[in-house]
C-alpha cells in the first residue's frame, strides 16, 4: 500500500500547525523545511554540488534537484558543465542556461533528521523573533499586560503571549516584589531588532506610563480635552503632573481626581502607592512655579531667566513642608517645571536684603563720597550699581525727591570718574599679567574680563594672546570669567573673534601681510629660491 500522498499531506498540515502555533505564515516553515531537506540531499550527494529542494504547497510532494549552469571553461566540474556535454543532456542548450537533474527522493537517517529539525527550528525561530519585531516596533509608548515568567535579580522577563519583554531593575519600583505567574501593566519605552531576536524594554517608574494610566481612568485626558503638560515622580514615593484644560468649563484638577478621588486613586493603586500631586499649569513660569510647590504657601517670587533660576520665598513655619522629605518636594516641582528653583525664608530674605542694602549703600558711600542719607536714597530708588548712576537719563536721578539737576550732574560726574579710576586700575592689572592689546581690543570683553583672563588657574592656563583664547571652547570661557561671563552665543563670538587671525594669510582670505614686516617675512623666505653664496 502506498502511504507517500498521506505522508506528504502530513507535512503541510505539521507546517501549518506550526505556522499557528507561532503566529508566522505557513510558507516560512515550509520553506525551512526545504531548507533542511536541501542541507540533507547536500550531506548525501557531496556539499560541492548545487542541490535544492522543492515542496509543492499544493500537494506537498517533495523534489530534490540537482543543477548545473553551461559553461566555456569548466571551472568548478561539480557546478558547471562544458557545452558539448550539455548538448547531450539538453540539445541547444547555451552558455549560461541551467539543467537540472532530478534525483530520487532520500531516506532520512537518524542523524541526517536531527540537522533537518534543527535547520526547521531555527528558521522557524527567526521567522518568529521577525514577526515578534514588526508586531512590537510600532507599540513603543503603549501599556501592555503580561505575566511575570521570570525575575532573576531584579530583573523581570514578562510574557506578553506573542513575545517576551524585559523590565530591568531600575524601571520597576521600589519595595515591589514580582513573583512569577504575577499579572502586571508596564509602558513600552524601547523596541530593538538585535541578532538574538526583537528586544522589548518595559518600565514602570517613567512619567510617560503614570501619563498614560490617567489616561485610561479619565476620559477627558484620552479625548484630549485635557492634556497632561509635564509630569515628575519619585518612583513608589511621590509624584507630581501638571494639566490644563482645553475647555473652560471643565476643571482640569477635579476631573483627574474624580468623585471621592476615584479615578485618581485607581492610579495610586498601580503605582503601589505612590502619592500623586495633581496640579494646574501655567504659561506664567512665577505662577507654575507656586503651584508646583504645593501644598507649601508661597508668599514672593523672583525669576533669574538667564540663568534659568527662580528664588521662592516662604512662611519660616512653611520651609519644611516646600523642601519636603529629602528635599523631595522642591526636587519634583524643579523637574515638573525645568527651573532650578531656591528656597528661602521670609526671615532669611530680610536679612539678605537687608544685606544687599547696607553693601550697596557702602558702595554709593566709598564710591561717590556722598554721605548715606544720599546713598540709602539711591539704593532705595532701584540703582545697584555705579554704573547705572553714571548711564542713566538725567530725569532718572531727578525723579528723586531732594534731588535737582545740579546734584545729579554732580552724582553722574562722580560716578564716571570713579569708573574711569577702576578702569584705569584694570587695564593696569591687565598689563601686569601679560594679557597682550590684540586680546584687549576684541569686542565683548571688559577690563574686568580681561584681568579675569589673565588670572585664571587651574584647571586652566592664563590667558595672555590671541591664540590662548583662541583655544578655548565657549564653556571654558564662561568658567573662567564666572559672574562676569556672557552668555554662550556672545562667548563664541568673542572666540570666533579670537580665532580671525588663523585665517587672514591663507589663500582667498583677503588679508595680506605688509612688506618688511615679520610676516611678509616669513612668506619671502618660503617663496624665495635658494641660492647658493
Amino acid at each position: 500500500m502506498d502511504t507517500t500522498p498521506t505522508y506528504r499531506t502530513e507535512l503541510l498540515q505539521v507546517a501549518e500547525a506550526v505556522a499557528r502555533e507561532k503566529g508566522i505564515e505557513p510558507d516560512e516553515v515550509i520553506v525551512a523545511m526545504e531548507q533542511a531537506i536541501q542541507k540533507a540531499g547536500r550531506a548525501k550527494y557531496g556539499h560541492e554540488h548545487d542541490i535544492r529542494a522543492e515542496m509543492d504547497r499544493r500537494t506537498g510532494e517533495i523534489r530534490l534537484r540537482r543543477y548545473l549552469t553551461v559553461a566555456d571553461p569548466v571551472e568548478n566540474e561539480f557546478t558547471e558543465i562544458s557545452p558539448a556535454e550539455a548538448q547531450h543532456k539538453k540539445p541547444g542548450a547555451e552558455i549560461g542556461d541551467e539543467l537540472i537533474d532530478e534525483l530520487p527522493p532520500i531516506d532520512l537517517g537518524r542523524i541526517a533528521a536531527q540537522t533537518a529539525k534543527q535547520v526547521i527550528v531555527q528558521r522557524v525561530r527567526d521567522a518568529e523573533r521577525g514577526r515578534q519585531y514588526e508586531e512590537y516596533k510600532d507599540r513603543v509608548g503603549e501599556i501592555v499586560n503580561g505575566i511575570v515568567k521570570r525575575n532573576e535579580f531584579g530583573n523581570v522577563t514578562v510574557d506578553l503571549g506573542r513575545a517576551e519583554a524585559l523590565m530591568r531593575r531600575d524601571e520597576t519600583l521600589p519595595r515591589e516584589s514580582l513573583r512569577t505567574g504575577d499579572r502586571v501593566r508596564a509602558y513600552i519605552y524601547d523596541v530593538r531588532g538585535e541578532p538574538r531576536g526583537p528586544q522589548i524594554f518595559l518600565s514602570r517608574t517613567r512619567g510617560e506610563f503614570m501619563k498614560k494610566l490617567f489616561a485610561q481612568e479619565v476620559p477627558e485626558i484620552y479625548d484630549g480635552v485635557i492634556e497632561i503638560k509635564a509630569a515628575a515622580r519619585d518612583p513608589g514615593s511621590r509624584a507630581k503632573i501638571a494639566v490644563i484644560s482645553h475647555d473652560s468649563s471643565i476643571d482640569p484638577v477635579g476631573a483627574c481626581v474624580g468623585m471621592r478621588g476615584s479615578r485618581v486613586q485607581a492610579v495610586v493603586a498601580e503605582l503601589q502607592g505612590e502619592k500623586i500631586d495633581i496640579i494646574p499649569w501655567s504659561p506664567e513660569p512665577a505662577t507654575f512655579v507656586v503651584n508646583a510647590l504645593a501644598p507649601a504657601e508661597v508668599t514672593k517670587v523672583v525669576l533669574d531667566e538667564e540663568q534659568g533660576r527662580i528664588e521662592v520665598v516662604v512662611p519660616d513655619e512653611q520651609l519644611s513642608l516646600a523642601i519636603g522629605r529629602r528635599g523631595q518636594n522642591v526636587r519634583l516641582a524643579s523637574q515638573l517645571t525645568g527651573w532650578d528653583i531656591d528656597i528661602l525664608t521670609e526671615e532669611e530674605e530680610s536679612a539678605r536684603r537687608q544685606e544687599e542694602f547696607q553693601s550697596r549703600s557702602q558702595l554709593f558711600i566709598e564710591a561717590l563720597d556722598v554721605d548715606d542719607v544720599i546713598a540709602h536714597l539711591l539704593v532705595a530708588e532701584g540703582f545697584t550699581s555705579v554704573e547705572q548712576i553714571a548711564y542713566v537719563p538725567i530725569e532718572d536721578l531727578t525723579d528723586i525727591e531732594g534731588f535737582d539737576e545740579e546734584v545729579a550732574e554732580e552724582l553722574r560726574a562722580r560716578a564716571q570718574t570713579w569708573i574711569d579710576e577702576q578702569e584705569r586700575q584694570l587695564d593696569a592689572r591687565r598689563k601686569e599679567l601679560g594679557v597682550s592689546e590684540e586680546v584687549a581690543a576684541i569686542e565683548g570683553l571688559s577690563p574686568a574680563m580681561l584681568v579675569k583672563l589673565g588670572e585664571a588657574g587651574a584647571p586652566y592656563e592664563p590667558v595672555k594672546t590671541l591664540d590662548d583664547l583662541a583655544d578655548l571652547a565657549a564653556d571654558e570661557l564662561i568658567e573662567i570669567l564666572g559672574e562676569d561671563a556672557p552668555g554662550e552665543e556672545e562667548a563664541n563670538a568673542i572666540i570666533m573673534a579670537a580665532r580671525a587671525h588663523w585665517f587672514e594669510d591663507e589663500p582667498g582670505a583677503g588679508g595680506s601681510a605688509e612688506p618688511g614686516g615679520e610676516a611678509g617675512a616669513e612668506a619671502d623666505a618660503e617663496t624665495q629660491p635658494e641660492t647658493q653664496a
